[in-house]
């Protein structure tokens, strides 16, 4: 599976418009965790989406919200229709395994996105997240229920998943500096969803 891993990025570069389309406008179960994200960060937080996609829903919904948006996603497709789509933020092309943009945000958030690295490179992000935080600044990521690879389909292509387990999840935040706020594993009431929300504790 982990050469499948190597091909998400064309994946989505090949079917940008199409994905844009089926996820449409609308953040449905996602809005329950969007607004407990909100509600730990300050006012007119700054924040960073981590592989934004098209910027719709996820980013649309939190500048709605007062939020001063940064995403970034590794395919320029997608980047290019967020940035048609939403001139009010600011969009980066960028693989998030090798984000450096020397400043930090109020809130990061990396939804459905991060799910797509291999189990190393997942372990490799965390210390890429604590880069980024500001003093007291909160994490919300989706992941797997368990340690694991799975495949998708994206327009008939093979789309790769992974997942460590909940106990290195905990270990990583714990040792770049977070503490777990609240977590919930495939909850009922967001499609399924496993959800990590985190705040970075002082130095």
């Amino acid at each position: 599976m982990r050469s499948e891993a190597e091909n998400i990025i064309g994946i989505y570069r090949r079917h940008a418009q199409a994905w844009a389309e089926r996820r449409g406008p609308q953040v449905d179960v996602q809005a329950g965790w969007l607004d407990r994200f909100l509600d730990v960060l300050p006012e007119a937080a700054t924040v960073l989406d981590i592989g934004c996609g098209s910027g719709t829903p996820i980013g649309r919904y939190l500048l709605d919200h007062g939020c001063c948006l940064t995403g970034i996603d590794a395919s320029q497709e997608m980047i290019q229709i967020a940035s048609e789509a939403i001139a009010d933020a600011t969009w980066i092309v960028s693989d998030m395994r090798s984000l450096c943009l020397d400043t930090t945000f109020e809130g990061l958030i990396a939804w459905d996105s991060f799910f797509h690295l291999t189990p190393q490179d997942q372990r490799r992000m965390f210390p890429v997240f604590r880069q980024h935080a500001a003093e007291g600044a909160v994490l919300m990521f989706t992941s797997g229920p368990n340690y694991g690879e799975t495949m998708g389909t994206l327009k008939g292509e093979a789309l790769y998943h992974a997942s460590l387990d909940g106990e290195e999840y905990r270990a990583l935040l714990a040792e770049n500096g977070f503490a777990v706020l609240d977590h919930v594993v495939e909850d009922p009431d967001c499609g399924r969803h496993t959800v990590w929300l985190a705040q970075k504790t002082p130095d």
